[in-house]
Formats: C-alpha cells, structure tokens, sequence
C-alpha cells in the first residue's frame, strides 16, 4: 500500500493530482522552485520542498533534486504530472533504482514511445495504420531527400524525438526541402538535444483524434473514449473536446481497438494517449503515443464519470484495473479550452503580472483547473496557462453554450489573455457544425480585424469613468450639487483621452468630444456596479492596482490608466495655463468666470484641505478660457480646475 506522493510539477496538474491522492487518503508532498515558494500547489500539498532556483533546468527538470525531496519526505511514489520530466526514461528509471514507485508506465515503453522513428516501427509491426514516410536507420539529409522523392509533395518533417510542434516542417515542393530540413533539424537540436528527423506523407486538413488509452500489470488494457483537438495554432492545441463530432460509433471502435494494441505492443501500464490524424474520408493513421497523463484528459473524466488519476494510482499499487471496456459508458460532451496569459492582438506574446484578480465563473456543468488565485505573479519563467476551462452538457451545443458563458463570467485582472478569442472559436459556425480541422483557425481567424485592439466605446469610456469616480469607502467621491462637472484624462492603449464626467444625483452623463453617455448608478459595492443602462439593469466588475483600472461588463474586459492625478510635466507644469489643484479636497469659491483677464499670481479658486483653505493661483497673465469646476466640488490632486489662454502679444511672441 502507497502512503506518501510527491508530485514533481508544478501549476494546475500538481493541484489537480493533489485533490485526487488527497481524497483517497494518501499524504502529498509538493515540490517547487524559488519563483514558486507562495504558489497554490505549495499552499495545498501537505509537504513542500524547494529543489532550486527559478530556472527549469535548476529546478523543475533537477531529477537529483527530486528524489532528494522524496527521502527527506519520506514519499514511496511519485506522480510526474506532464511536461517536465513526464516522458523521461531515465527519471522513471532512477526512481525505480531509488526504491520508489512511479506513478507512470515502464522506463522502456516511455524510451520506445519517445522516438517517433521506433514507435513508428513498432506500430506498423503490431499491425496500427501508419502515415506513409520514411522512418528509416539513415537520417542524413542526402537520405531523406532522396526518399521525398518516393513519398511525393506536400509532406511533414518532423523531429523524432519532438513533441508540440517543434521540429515540425510543412513542405509544399522539393525546392523547399533542404531548407527546411536545416531548419528543423536546428528546432530539433535545441529543443529535445537530438536532431534525427523522419519524412511522412501531408495529411491535408485532417483531423487530430486521440485515443485515452489504460493499462495494468496484469494484461489489462481498455480505450476510455476519444478526444478531438482538431482546434489548433501551430501545432498546439487550443480547444480539446469529447466524443469528437467527426467520429462515427463504428470508427470509435476501430481507433480504439487500434490504440489497445499499441499499448500492449509496448507493454504499457497506467494512462497513455495514442494520436492520430483523421483524413476527410475517416482512414486514420498513428501519429504518437504520448507516455502520461495528457493535458486534456479532463474532457474524458467528465463523459465517462471515471477519475483517471485514481486509476493511475491505482494501477501504480499493482491493482487491476476497475472497469472492463464492456463496463465504460460515454455520456453527454465535454469541451475544454486553455487559458493563457497571451495577448492575440500582438501575436499572442505571452503576458505577465499580478493577477489583481483571477475569479472563475460558476455555474451547472463547469470545472476549472487551475494552479492560481488573486495575488499570484504570472512569471516569465513557467508556462503562462491560468487554467483549463472545460464545460460538460447533455449535448454539444449545451456544452457549448455553458463554456462561452463560463469564459465571460470568469474575472481576470491584471494580465491580457486570450479568454475572448476562446469564446469566439466556441461560438464560431463552422466549430459549431463541427467542422473544424487543423486548419480552421488559419482559415477562420487569419487577419481577422477583431484580434486587433479595440477601441472602447462611449458607454465603456462612461463604465471607466463611473469607477474611477468611485472612492475606495464605496461613496461617491463628488458633490451632490448639480452640474458638477469632473474633467479626467485616461491613457487607453497608449492613447491619452479627455473626459468631462457630469453627475447629478445618481445620473452620470460622461462627454468625449461629440459623444456622450448616460448611466444612472442603482448602487455601488467594492469591486463591482450595478447600473441601469437604457433602462436595462447591468453589473460592472472592476478593479483598481495604483493610477491602472481593470474592468468586465457583458463578457467584454478592458483596462485603463488614470493620468487625470499625475503631476504636471512639460506643457503642464509651470506657466502652462493649465491650473490643477495642489491636493485632494473641496472648492471653496471660484472667483473667476471664462472671459476674465488675471495676472500671475492671482487668486482663481480657493480650495479646502486638511481643515485649511488653500489659494490656487495663475501661474501666469492671461485670460480665463475655461472653468472646469464650481463651489462645492469635491476634486483631487492634479486636477484640472481652470484654463488660461495666452493674451495676443504673447501669441505674437510666440
């Protein structure tokens, strides 16, 4: 009997498995580096470990460093995760030197498994359909062009030991051949320390359908289902879902039996994902089998019941495993979609930043799993994904319609990410009618004008404006007179713009330039408003870290930057006309109207501050052009209060 996991990951895959060995009795034990010390997965396990600096290769992938942690702890097993060293031989074999028990399959099936050239062997011998290439002993680049040749055009290179799309060559002619085996070859080197390549036919827009495979000690091997991840951006899979849309009741059968013998002809235990590509007419080829617990696997726990870390943990004690393939059921759809921190109008360049607020949403039907929470710094040393975000109906639209609902809801500010995109693909026609390929994101969303920032409208500029009108205690921060006017400059996607902001009552009327917008406040909490909008009763979250300003209303999220308060510079400072108030306060007496000529010096307003008035005077002679506040205001520091116009004879000197 297993006691004690340490789970050698990191993120939401730790604190996935740590909720599973927790509710089946076992202690846990976390690992984490130094970048790490306050993450979720630390917080949760019953005992962490710190294995080294920051740096991955320091700490995460410091199989020394591990095993180290597993004695101190005194843990008999330990659950790999994936990614790291999850598809490592040689760790699965030194914790099995080490006297310990890998929650994994054997050493040899990971080795064979890892090389695309042998696992290709390997299923052609046990009788798997395969992509016909060349997976030949001879790798040498004469070699391999001269075997295009036989193979014909398009076709894929692809590194041999690689994964997740790098290494990975399309080429379309035999003039772009050697190029792009150099190239691969050097994504290859540096990716996985090996640049072997194989050649394989192109498979034109298929689609990308694995099979969740589970094996035990005792000759035990079943298919828990399919899942489809036809959803992808080079290479790497965006929306996974389960059944596939695409996959017949007949071809489930066939691909499945067909995955059961690849695990048994390498002699596998635990949880493995054989991949293949399925072309328009439903031939489907092997493509890889991957050696762990994937990614996406919890699109299979929620159509068919079954926790599959359990049943990882309990093949790894010896046992048999708990359902016979005539006992497992498949019931209703399930789509998961990856939330990154990654901004899809700049190339979807990975983001980081304080999670000022990170709240997923609720509801029937909806799973989050996630290894962050408000507070959290998204790093640039880990993998940005905040969470996986899967939604399970009774059927596919249901499914559908839960995850997009689920993705506006959840709340996350602080860093961009890709949550809208992700709600567009869900909602898109052609995902829809389940059409989509491995091409359907090239085709559906290349160039598509709504991945490029948006401008904000009137009435999220009046949303921006209502907030940051708001103090902190929840009581307006103005005056209950009427008319009163707040002018307030925000900085919106590098851009500076200028507001007048009226309030009366609990009407809000905001003005930029020719437009304007109107909301009445019902009432106001911390963090959140709820407004009447044209008659429509709305809520507005939000949320304020120092001058920058997050805010979500109706599935759309933006952010602005108050530079109302910032001190004055350049043309603002000193002599610019541009009179603003010394301190947050009260207005006292105007003493001046627009038309007015004053001199330097000149007392325009009084303001009331800490018990004591406090003259705001012209920084130079003029005339006043404009007013901007009246008795009775309530303003803050640097606010703009009056304007003065430079008299003719200084316009001629100028």
């Amino acid at each position: 009997m297993l006691k004690k996991l340490l789970i050698a990951n990191r993120g939401e895959i730790a604190v996935r498995v740590i909720r599973t060995a927790k509710a089946l009795g076992y202690r846990t034990v976390a690992v984490y580096s130094e970048a790490d010390a306050n993450a979720l997965h630390v917080e949760q396990a019953d005992e962490a470990v710190c294995i080294g600096p920051a740096q991955v290769a320091a700490s995460y992938l410091n199989a020394d460093a591990i095993l180290d942690a597993a004695a101190k702890t005194g843990a008999d097993c330990i659950h790999p995760g994936y990614g790291f060293l999850s598809e490592n031989a040689g760790f699965a074999k030194a914790i099995k030197q080490a006297g310990l028990t890998f929650v994994g399959p054997p050493e040899n099936a990971i080795e064979l498994m890892g090389s695309k050239r042998r696992s290709k062997i390997a299923m052609q011998e046990a009788g798997v359909p395969v992509v016909p290439g060349y997976e030949g002993d001879n790798a040498a680049d004469d070699e391999l062009i001269a075997a295009a040749k036989d193979i014909g055009y398009p076709l894929m290179l692809k590194a041999s030991a690689g994964g997740g799309g790098r290494g990975m060559r399309l080429v379309e002619s035999e003039s772009e051949l050697a190029d792009n085996i150099k190239r691969a070859r050097s994504e290859a080197k540096q990716a996985f320390g090996d640049d072997e390549l194989i050649i394989e036919k192109a498979v034109i827009e298929p689609r990308h359908v694995e099979i969740q495979v589970f094996a035990d000690r005792h000759g035990n091997a079943v298919y828990l289902g399919e899942r489809d991840c036809s959803v992808q951006r080079r290479h790497q899979k965006v929306v996974e879902e389960a059944p596939s849309p695409f996959v017949t009741p007949e071809l489930r059968k066939a691909m499945g039996e067909a995955a059961v013998k690849a695990a048994l002809a390498c002699g596998y235990e635990g949880a493995g994902t054989v991949e293949f590509l399925v072309d328009k007419d439903r031939n489907f080829y092997f493509l890889e089998m991957n050696t762990r617990l994937q990614v996406e696997h919890p699109v299979t726990e929620l159509i068919t019941g079954q926790d599959l870390v359990a049943w990882q943990l309990m093949v790894a004690e010896g046992r048999p495993l708990p359902l016979a393939q005539e006992e497992i059921e498949l019931n209703g759809h399930a789509i998961e979609v990856r939330l990154y921190a990654e901004d899809p109008a700049n190339g979807f360049t990975p983001q980081t930043g304080t999670l000022h607020e990170f709240t997923p949403a609720e509801g029937e039907g909806l799973r989050f799993d996630t290894g962050v929470r408000s507070g959290d710094v998204v790093s640039a040393h880990y993998d940005p994904m905040l969470a996986k975000v899967i939604a399970w109906g009774q059927n596919r639209d249901e499914a559908r319609r839960r995850l997009v609902r689920a993705l506006e809801d959840t709340t996350v500010f602080g860093v961009t990410t890709n949550r809208h995109f992700l709600s567009r693909i869900i909602a898109d026609d052609t995902f829809g009618a389940g059409e989509a390929t491995t091409a359907f994101l090239q085709q559906a969303f290349k160039d598509d004008p709504s991945l490029a920032p948006q401008a904000l409208s009137i009435r999220e500029l009046a949303l921006s404006a209502c907030a940051l009108s708001l103090n902190s205690t929840g009581q307006e921060g103005w005056s209950n007179a009427p008319a009163t006017v707040i002018p307030m400059k925000l900085e919106i996607q590098e851009k500076t713009v200028e507001l007048l902001v009226r309030h009366s009552g609990h009407k809000l009327l905001v003005s930029h330039g020719d437009d304007q917008y109107e909301l009445l406040i019902q009432s106001h909490e911390q963090g959140q408003l709820c407004i009447i909008d044209n008659g429509i009763r709305q809520r507005c979250q939000y949320s304020r870290a120092g001058d920058s300003l997050y805010l979500q209303a109706l599935g759309r999220s933006w952010s602005v930057t108050d530079i109302t308060h910032q001190p004055a510079t350049g043309a603002q400072g000193a002599g610019s006309g541009r009179i603003q108030a010394s301190m947050d306060g009260a207005i006292i007496d105007v003493l001046v109207a627009a038309g007015d000529t004053v001199q330097q010096g000149q007392t325009l307003v009084i303001l009331e501050a800490m018990k004591m008035e406090h003259p705001v005077k012209a920084d130079r002679d003029g005339t006043v052009a404009a007013v901007h506040t009246s008795s009775g205001d309530q303003v803050r520091r640097s606010q703009l209060l009056v304007e003065l116009a430079a008299n003719e004879t200084e316009e001629q000197t100028q």
